[in-house]
């Protein structure tokens, strides 16, 4: 994948990488993989954003649980996190233009 966008999340923590949980805590903005690594820098939009009837970021990581996630892994995640930030910023810049408008249908 092309990196693209501003990373917003970090991984803070050096250890086994096995993702063996995946817990979300809005006070902190994390999403804990094991009980020491966790990804930082979520907002809660991001973390709850849903395509087609899945959390993207919860079903990433869930997929891939009992694995050791690699450097790349841990590279993709972040891409995905930044992207699904962009991703809001946009909708919410094409609902302000919509509303300006007049909603839809287009006058």
């Amino acid at each position: 994948m092309k990196a693209t966008g501003k990373e917003i999340s970090s991984y803070p923590v050096a250890g086994s990488n096995l993702v063996e949980q995946v817990k979300y805590n809005e006070n902190k903005q994390q999403i804990s993989i094991n009980s020491d690594q966790y990804f930082a820098g979520i907002p809660p939009q991001i973390w709850n954003f849903y395509i087609g009837g899945y959390q993207v970021c919860q079903k990433w990581l869930k997929d891939r649980k009992g694995r050791h996630l690699s450097y790349d892994d841990l590279e993709h995640y972040q891409q995905i996190i930044s992207i699904l930030g962009e991703s809001i910023a946009i909708m919410e810049t094409i609902d302000i233009i919509i509303h300006k408008y007049g909603g839809f249908p287009f006058s």
